[in-house]
């Protein structure tokens, strides 16, 4: 596994035309991501195998394990043939909610709502947001001109998602790839909170953008830090749309160059 790449050389067979050529291309990295916490696993995500220490504190705060950075004390990263273990040391308060969340969801099938016996069983507790921020049609048209040009690795291998942070005139401040759009927006939330921008979760000027569609999952996410919108280049689910309407955040998709759908107006889109 190349270090910290994200991507190794493949030899492959090109067809065109009348030719058929051998080169040398780009294949973005897959690799199990174990999540260990306090010793015991959690999880195992297939990610791609960058900025992993981010990830793991990314995935604690936007699944709700961890409140604030300070409740981990440390993370540890192995490498095995396997795979990658990130050891995590939390809390003893919140290993024991962990634990406590563990048990609850024992004997569920593998999906995350399937053997459920209500939406409420699988939503995290995050409070609507609050906020009179306003995305600007003109910030929307900034960040998604930046984002193909700040995303490397996708240039690269067309095979991940980005995911970014961006501030109120449509700055990329901070941007994160990975195979999974999930991991990807985990990335970001792990580099907010260790830059000290999560304080309080006063997100309350920027905005979300995503290269993937907006799913359930990456409305709960943006809530959890507290961020009032999400803008995304493909289209939103319909539990997206519900969950976006329920904790106030505007929802945007088909995010294009002078063209964008706004499912949720939480607060309305200023023409600035």
């Amino acid at each position: 596994m190349s270090k910290q790449t994200g991507r190794k050389n493949q030899d492959v067979q090109v067809w065109s035309g009348d030719s058929n050529d051998q080169v040398s291309d780009f294949v973005a990295e897959e690799v199990p991501i174990a999540l260990v916490y306090n010793g015991v696993s959690h999880t195992v995500m297939m990610a791609t195998p960058t900025e992993l220490e981010a990830f793991a504190v990314g995935f604690s705060i936007s699944e709700g394990i961890i409140k604030d950075l300070a409740e981990i004390y440390d993370i540890q990263i192995r490498t095995h043939y396997e795979g990658v273990e990130v050891a995590l040391t939390v809390s003893s308060q919140r290993f024991s909610e962990l634990k406590e969340r563990r048990r609850t969801l024992a004997g569920r099938t593998g999906c995350g709502i399937c053997g459920s016996d209500s939406l409420q069983q699988v939503r995290l507790p995050v409070k609507r947001v609050r906020t009179h921020f306003k995305v600007g049609h003109e910030a929307i048209d900034s960040a998604v001109g930046d984002l193909v040009s700040k995303q490397p690795l996708q240039n690269e291998t067309g095979a991940v998602h980005g995911a970014a942070w961006c501030d109120s005139e449509g700055a990329i401040i901070e941007i994160c790839e990975d195979i999974g759009r999930h991991n990807a927006l985990d990335k970001v939330i792990g580099i907010l909170a260790q830059k000290g921008m999560l304080v309080d979760r006063n997100l309350n000027n920027g905005f979300v953008l995503v290269s993937s569609r907006a799913s359930y999952e990456m409305v709960q996410k943006t809530a959890m830090i507290n961020a009032p919108a999400l803008v995304a280049v493909s289209a939103a689910t319909t539990m997206a749309v519900e969950l976006a309407e329920e904790l106030g955040i505007s929802l945007i998709g088909f995010a294009r160059k002078r063209r964008h759908v706004t499912y949720v107006a939480a607060t309305k889109a200023c023409t600035k």
